[in-house]
């Protein structure tokens, strides 16, 4: 288990919280119409509110007092219709509210999804897959009670406590101002919490992304982990990851929960200062019973929505490391994308030319170096080298998954950065080490390789790589369902299906890496005799560490420190007796 690497700490990001916050309600703005009608909705909703007190106190002042029954029950059921008009009006606020900010975090979503097919092999090189999942899903999901809440909680609460606060001042300044008293205390907390806060919450948020990430490549890797009886060693690393998770947010809820005490003693403050002024300063007795109850109902109407403010603030803190997560994706430049002046990439005829091409995955560490050669349409070229060499890697420049630092390649007569990486690789057939095959059934997986292909097609395929006759010997042949990458099939069953995924597409130029890796030596037999048909008239790049298998290739280019160390015709490099006579004798 690569432990350190699982818990290494992401940087953390400094981007101003304003930044953020504009960028996260920009996607909000996108449904105005539906703002409008929620505004609407919280203005009668909050005008009910602010009336109600004044209901109270003109119904104890003005009619229970002087014993007027009958204005008292018209006042009850105006009253009543306000209220129950109100709670009809949340409900449908509460539906479409929730219809909105989840299409919002579908297209957040959608957006973070779409950004990583752009992204190149480096970004997802250099991060676990965990991780990764962690921000398209569990970041995403904690913007949604931000961006609900800023509509139902910040606009309506903000509005309720200026129209109280001028109501309360229209009605008794002394009194009112009274009863503000523990504002100052309260904007001065949230300042001093404010700023130890979203720290925390963002060190939970790399510590929750390091969980996610060990889980996934524990789960990934479990045969590995049995084999070597690691399991005592797994569960101790989860251990310490899960405390590490534990203790980040038992930090930041330490921190967050100062928020409500500072509101709590602040409203209390205000109410003992209130009550004490009416009684000791404006020597208010029973006759003045309406206006104590109106005034304390709207200090309770002042001060639960700065209450309420306080918690959407603290949410946003708590939230924003989220947010800016989420955005360190989306703003990613591709490492490889098109330019703007791209052209698309003729039908290719196959020649393949390498000037002076030098690459490194790291600075200072050459992989390739200044590596030249020219392969004519319909050739087959072997590479061969030790591992490390830059086998992998000249084909990775070919299918430009990787861009040459120096140099160029240029297929046919263009230069592979001159046209779009779609139109070029739609050319290409590429098979990879990893022989992945994702959940679905057989056909699903083949069908991969060329969308419209028909049925004959697939078969078609299958046949030419020797896959047909174990498929229809399977329950449901092609209509099997397989799990995630393969479950229940041999290595060699599922390097001969993404073979025929690969041959399905019709390639112009084929890229075969360690394609016969994981076949036994029957299945390798009635692999070769398909690929011998494919790579007819094809230009074809093969890597094998199992050198029987190249033998009748045009060219073998023997890769070592970062150059074609030597290159010809099988017979022509073991009368050489050079480095790939070495080889082949190191099979023997």
């Amino acid at each position: 288990m690569a432990a350190n690497t699982i818990k290494e700490d992401e940087e953390v990001s400094q981007v101003k919280k304003s930044v953020t916050i504009k960028r996260l309600l920009s996607y909000l703005f996108r449904y105005k119409k539906t703002i409008v009608l929620v505004l609407l909705i919280m203005a009668y909703c909050v005008g009910v509110s602010l009336v109600n007190p004044l209901i109270i106190e003109s119904a104890v002042d003005d009619y229970i007092t002087p014993g007027n029954i009958k204005g008292m029950l018209i006042l009850v059921l105006i009253a009543l219709g306000l209220n129950v008009g109100k709670v009809i009006l949340v409900k449908i606020r509460m539906y479409v509210m929730s219809k909105m900010t989840n299409s919002i975090i579908q297209s957040i979503r959608e957006e973070v999804f779409s950004h990583l097919q752009t992204l190149g092999f480096k970004f997802f090189d250099s991060r676990p897959t965990g991780k990764i999942l962690s921000r398209v899903m569990g970041d995403v999901n904690s913007l949604k009670q931000v961006l609900q809440n800023f509509v139902i909680t910040l606009l309506p609460d903000f509005i309720t406590v200026v129209a109280v606060m001028v109501i309360m001042l229209v009605k008794n300044p002394r009194l009112a101002l009274a009863g503000m008293v523990g504002l100052p205390i309260l904007i001065t907390g949230l300042l001093v919490i404010e700023s130890k806060c979203r720290v925390r919450w963002q060190i939970h948020r790399k510590k929750s992304s390091n969980l996610n990430a060990f889980l996934h490549e524990d789960i990934a890797g479990i045969r590995i982990i049995k084999a070597f009886a690691a399991e005592d060693e797994a569960l101790e690393t989860f251990d310490e990851l899960t405390k590490e998770h534990r203790d980040s947010f038992i930090d930041a809820v330490r921190v967050n929960d100062a928020f409500n005490s500072v509101i709590e003693f602040s409203t209390a403050i205000s109410m003992v200062c209130m009550l004490f002024f009416a009684v000791k300063v404006l020597h208010m007795d029973a006759s003045n019973v309406g206006l104590l109850i109106a005034f304390s109902s709207y200090l309770g109407l002042f001060w639960q929505p700065i209450a309420n403010l306080g918690s959407f603030y603290n949410q946003i803190i708590a939230n924003l490391a989220a947010a800016e997560r989420v955005f360190e994706v989306i703003d990613l430049e591709p490492e490889i994308k098109d330019g703007e002046k791209v052209g698309e990439m003729p039908e290719i005829v196959g020649r393949v030319r390498f000037d002076n091409v030098g690459f490194a995955y790291e600075d200072g560490v050459p992989v390739l170096k200044d590596v030249s050669f020219d392969v004519g349409p319909g050739k087959t070229i072997a590479l061969v080298g030790p591992t490390g060499a830059g086998k992998t890697t000249i084909v990775n420049l070919i299918s430009r998954f990787y861009d040459v630092q120096t140099g160029s390649i240029i297929i046919d007569d263009s230069n592979v950065r001159d046209v779009s990486i779609e139109s070029l690789r739609s050319q290409l057939g590429i098979m990879t080490q990893d022989n992945f095959l994702f959940t679905g059934t057989i056909r699903e997986n083949i069908r991969y390789g060329k969308l419209d292909a028909t049925d004959e097609e697939i078969e078609e395929a299958c046949k030419k790589v020797g896959a047909h006759d174990f498929i229809t010997r399977l329950e449901k042949g092609y209509d099997t369902e397989l799990t995630e990458r393969g479950g229940g099939l041999s290595a060699g069953q599922k390097q001969l299906l993404a073979f025929a995924r690969t041959i399905i597409s019709d390639p112009k130029i084929l890229i075969l890496d360690e394609a016969t890796s994981s076949i036994d030596t029957k299945s390798e037999l009635m692999v070769q005799k398909g690929i011998a048909t494919i790579l007819k008239g094809r230009t074809s790049f093969v890597i094998a560490h199992r050198l029987s298998t190249i033998r009748n290739a045009d060219c073998i280019f023997v890769i070592e420190n970062g150059g074609i160390a030597e290159q010809g015709r099988h017979d022509e490099l073991m009368a050489r007796k050079g480095i790939y006579y070495d080889l082949n004798m190191a099979q023997a």
